[in-house]
């Protein structure tokens, strides 16, 4: 599996990372439960992959939200997120290994998430994982969420790393239409999606459950899949 000239790994981190679609869901679910209104987790999961907050809640709720209400709700959303999920907060299988096989051999690697700072700072400082990005970009970087490519270009322009050499570590169907526009192959984390779905599907290298099924020397091309 030569992948040619790939220089630099961006990972989305939510279902990318750690594994936590499923405490996102109960705090969307929360959150409208608290101002009276009822959804099934199953739709919300759908409804707010790759997206913003203010893109989720206008879907939710309309376009009638005021800047200062989306705020507001946005901040409790992510208030509920945190205080569910931050006890339970762990890397997804063979992640540490993976990174640390990635930096020795002179990856450039970068975080490029929907997700807001504090809770950016609560995944790479809580896991300790921080010091293996050269580049970090999170909503408050960008104005277009994915799948538009803006995410993915900001963090190659940041790494210095043109878009064909990036590969790019998604879970959600935005995230992957977001990579294919910039130009970037992936690797697909199936915590989101079934195994069977990226199949397929253009650029996309592999789709595994966890980085244990990953080799990195593999994915750099710098040995033979046989």
């Amino acid at each position: 599996m030569c992948q040619g000239n790939i220089q630099a790994f961006i990972f989305d981190m939510d279902g990318t990372l750690v594994d936590n679609a499923d405490f996102h869901t109960q705090a969307w679910a929360d959150l409208l439960n608290e101002i009276g209104i009822g959804i099934e987790p199953v739709d919300l999961h759908r409804l707010n992959a790759g997206k913003t907050n203010a893109e989720t809640l206008r879907a939710l709720l309309g376009d009638g939200l005021s800047e200062s209400e989306l705020k507001d709700l946005s901040r409790r959303k992510e208030s509920l997120y945190r205080e569910a999920y931050r006890p339970h907060l762990q890397a997804i299988p063979g992640l540490y290994s993976f990174l640390f096989q990635a930096r020795s051999l002179g990856v450039s690697m970068a975080v490029a998430s929907s997700a807001d700072e504090q809770n950016i700072a609560m995944i790479l400082d809580g896991l300790g994982i921080r010091d293996y990005f050269t580049a970090v970009v999170g909503a408050e970087d960008i104005q277009n969420s994915k799948p538009h490519p803006e995410m993915f270009l900001t963090a190659a322009s940041k790494l210095g790393i043109t878009p064909q050499d990036c590969l790019v570590f998604e879970d959600s169907p935005a995230g992957i239409e977001s990579a294919r526009r910039a130009g970037m192959r992936t690797v697909v984390l199936t915590t989101f999606l079934k195994p069977e779905e990226p199949s397929g599907v253009s650029d996309i290298l592999q789709a595994v459950p966890d980085f244990t099924h990953l080799d990195v020397r593999l994915l750099l091309g710098l040995k033979s899949a046989g």
